[in-house]
């Protein structure tokens, strides 16, 4: 029950083909002459070889989607001898961006959400994925991590929540063991996540003008804020930040609610 569908996200979709294909040359720039085997420390276990090696095969495994549909050719899933990291993420990102540019967003199409079938779900999809993986890769080359944009950064806030939280959960089954909402605002723009034992789902929320976006402690729809500049707030729902990062307020036990089922979901 994810209700409010978010369909297309809050940025164009020119303005999420831009930042896709920064962020995928970034992630290439800051891979290149790195060793594989460095940590990324946001994700204890994960190493700069295999994000990149992930986000390649990734943009490959949507191209093959975009192109043919679920069960297409099976695509490149590592480096080819002798190609390195960042060699293998541009020639996985450039085709793939180029397939997106040459469709409308619209444009009916399987995917993995039933509640967007559509081009564009991949599009937003894949910015995001390769977003937040060019800041594991940054961590873990020892670089400063590029900024996120605040636009681009809660449209992310949205997607996370909507896709992972309400719908990826849902599809694999997984609630929570009590009653709890958190209210998640950022960039003017507010969020109630709710989940128990019937299911998770998120509102939009509308702020009235000139209203403080974080609602007091937001008594009538939930028992918890979280508020924080649209970057921390979106790495932090990603895992990526310590719980310092944001501010919180209200009951602990609905946000660590919160923050257990993110992390089941996006695994």
């Amino acid at each position: 029950m994810s209700a409010g569908s978010p369909g297309g996200g809050l940025i164009g979709a020119n303005r999420m083909l831009e930042v896709l294909s920064a962020e995928s040359e970034l992630l290439a720039a800051s891979a290149r002459g790195q060793r594989a085997e460095r940590a990324v420390p946001a994700c204890p276990g994960l190493n700069l070889g295999e994000t990149a090696r992930h986000v390649g095969s990734l943009h490959r495994m949507a191209l093959s989607w975009l192109r043919e549909g679920p069960g297409g050719t099976p695509w490149q899933e590592d480096p080819e001898p002798g190609q390195d990291l960042a060699d293998y993420v541009l020639t996985g990102a450039r085709p793939l961006i180029a397939e997106l540019a040459a469709h409308d967003p619209a444009e009916t199409w399987p995917s993995w959400w039933p509640e967007q079938q559509n081009r564009g779900f991949w599009l937003r999809r894949m910015l995001h994925e390769t977003t937040v993986h060019r800041t594991d890769v940054q961590g873990a080359a020892g670089l400063p991590l590029d900024p996120v944009d605040d636009d681009v950064a809660a449209d992310g806030v949205d997607e996370v929540l909507f896709y992972w939280f309400a719908h990826r959960l849902r599809a694999l089954g997984v609630t929570g063991t009590r009653d709890g909402g958190v209210a998640i605002s950022t960039a003017g723009r507010l969020w109630l996540a709710r989940s128990g034992p019937a299911g998770s789902e998120v509102l939009r929320v509308p702020l009235e003008p000139g209203a403080d976006p974080a609602g007091g402690n937001r008594d009538d729809v939930a028992e918890a804020v979280i508020t924080g500049t649209p970057t921390a707030v979106y790495r932090w729902l990603w895992g990526r930040v310590p719980d310092r990062a944001v501010r919180s307020h209200g009951d602990p036990d609905s946000i660590a609610q919160l923050w257990a089922l993110l992390r089941l979901a996006t695994r």
